[in-house]
């Protein structure tokens, strides 16, 4: 990244506010990826059925709002802009690291959208009755695709830092 001269934006300045923003949001889900995997998870595993049921059913309903899409999307959209921009300065390096930052981060919204979505709304609609069934029939296949996007959202994480630390460094 060429730093751009003082007092004037540029392209430079635009590509880095959304290197910025990319970082930011990916950043910001995996943290959410991995608050789950190593703290609400675990906690809930002692839980009871119906408490578990209960608990992962309000904290599906609380999570969607427009700050979270904000950042759940952005963590895609952003990146892609960043690369594109990138590209067009030239900077092929920055452009790929970028490129594989969004294309890490488009896996977790397949898992999540095809996995974790399903899986949320199949819970929404449990009955208690049979919280355990319902339980068995979540955890088991959340939690592992939690983890995955856990790991996939930090190695995205990890590519954009690399951009960013590369070109604030030269």
């Amino acid at each position: 990244m060429v730093r751009p001269a003082a007092g004037r934006w540029n392209r430079g300045m635009t590509q880095r506010l959304f290197l910025l923003a990319a970082l930011l949001c990916t950043g910001l889900m995996a943290g959410v990826f991995f608050a789950f995997s190593t703290s609400v998870m675990p906690g809930l595993r002692t839980a009871d059925d119906r408490t578990f049921i209960t608990a992962m059913q309000h904290l599906n309903a609380s999570i969607q709002n427009g700050l979270f899409f904000l950042v759940f999307f952005g963590a895609l959209v952003f990146p892609v802009v960043a690369a594109v921009l990138s590209g067009r300065a030239g900077d092929r390096a920055a452009m790929w690291w970028t490129i594989a930052a969004a294309a890490l981060y488009l896996v977790v919204l397949l898992l999540t959208m095809g996995i974790a979505v399903p899986l949320n709304d199949q819970l929404a609609s449990a009955s208690l009755a049979d919280a355990a069934r319902a339980r068995q029939d979540f955890e088991g296949a959340w939690v592992p695709v939690n983890n995955a996007r856990t790991v996939l959202s930090t190695l995205a994480l990890i590519c954009l830092g690399r951009v960013i630390v590369a070109g604030w460094t030269r």
